[in-house]
């Protein structure tokens, strides 16, 4: 986006692990002023010293307010759950983000970034990769992915109206700061020795490090050669598999690797049944949800798109990215994740 003067960009969720990322990269941009939206300011990037839009995405006034005098909206800002929760869900994240969507569009925000994941895309049996438009399938168990499915289909529908839509389809988040996903998910349970290898560990996952994420967005704010509608696969540079990623966390953390295997349609079976068990067992959230199961998929999504485009090169290797993830969260050793947002 070649301009005279400064991009002026709005970060939602600019306090969470995604959002502050995003900051962090940007603010070293002189072609981009950052504006943070979030409802605690306190929590922005130390160094982050830019505009301030204090309010909460639930509220309509605050999202009508919050898209004026913009020029690009990175929308990092989500309510999220693992497992369940449908109504809050739409309620939460699909309906808020929607009416931003809408409202960017009407006050001429030119344009919009969606925070996404690379697993919206329908799972393979045949070891292809997953392409930067590969087609979607509803899961039916997991509602926060399904929506983010519908919130893709409706950037397309709008696409035409003058704002540039951009889905950002990124891999399985790994850095310090990250406290919902696969691998705070993991630790503790590996605790247990209850953990079972999902089809042998065959399958590669899409791993992606703080920086680059940061980097990834930038590089999408300032592409000045996109279509009114784009997709984009953005993880690392290499796709290690199941067993390679747990072993390295096992070794790391000083926890046990996985004894046993089971196949992926029994390690559903028993997400399922801990989910519907959830209520009458003990813990915050259920041992294993299906959500983790289908994150464990084989997902090879190349990020050859995005680097014609782009220019994105991933620069750092997810073992790194581990390491910084695990120190971070031996600090307060390694704690039960609740596996859905407050």
């Amino acid at each position: 986006m070649a301009q005279s003067r400064s991009t002026r960009v709005l970060i939602t969720g600019a306090t969470g692990f995604l959002g502050g990322n995003i900051i962090r990269t940007m603010s070293r941009n002189s072609d981009i002023e950052c504006i943070a939206a979030c409802r605690n300011p306190a929590r922005l990037p130390a160094q982050f010293n830019g505009e301030t839009r204090v309010g909460d995405l639930l509220d309509a006034d605050y999202r009508k307010a919050l898209v004026r005098n913009v020029d690009v909206i990175c929308h990092a800002g989500t309510w999220a759950s693992m497992w369940g929760h449908r109504r809050l869900e739409h309620e939460r994240f699909l309906e808020p983000t929607r009416d931003l969507i809408e409202q960017a569009i009407a006050h001429g925000v030119k344009r919009f970034l969606l925070a996404n994941t690379v697993v919206i895309g329908a799972v393979t049996k045949d070891g292809k990769p997953h392409d930067d438009f590969s087609s979607k399938r509803h899961t039916g168990f997991w509602p926060h992915l399904d929506n983010l499915m519908d919130i893709d289909d409706f950037m397309q529908e709008h696409s035409h109206q003058g704002m540039q839509m951009v889905n950002m389809r990124l891999g399985h988040f790994v850095g310090s700061g990250n406290r919902l996903g696969m691998l705070p998910a993991i630790v503790p349970r590996l605790k247990t020795l209850l953990v079972p290898w999902l089809g042998r560990g065959k399958n590669h996952l899409p791993l992606i490090a703080d920086s680059d994420l940061g980097h990834a967005f930038t590089l999408a704010v300032l592409a000045d050669n996109l279509d009114q509608y784009e997709s984009f696969n953005i993880c690392g540079s290499d796709y290690p598999t199941l067993r390679e990623v747990i072993s390295y966390i096992a070794q790391q953390a000083g926890v046990p690797k996985p004894f046993y295997s089971v196949p992926y349609p029994v390690g559903y079976a028993f997400g399922w049944l801990m989910e519907t068990l959830h209520p009458i067992l003990p813990g915050s959230s259920p041992f294993l949800t299906r959500s983790i199961v289908h994150l464990c998929e084989d997902w090879v999504c190349p990020n050859d798109y995005s680097r014609q485009k782009l220019g994105y090169v991933p620069q750092k290797s997810w073992k790194a990215a581990v390491d910084e993830h695990l120190a971070d969260l031996r600090k307060e050793g390694f704690p039960w994740p609740a596996l859905c947002q407050p």
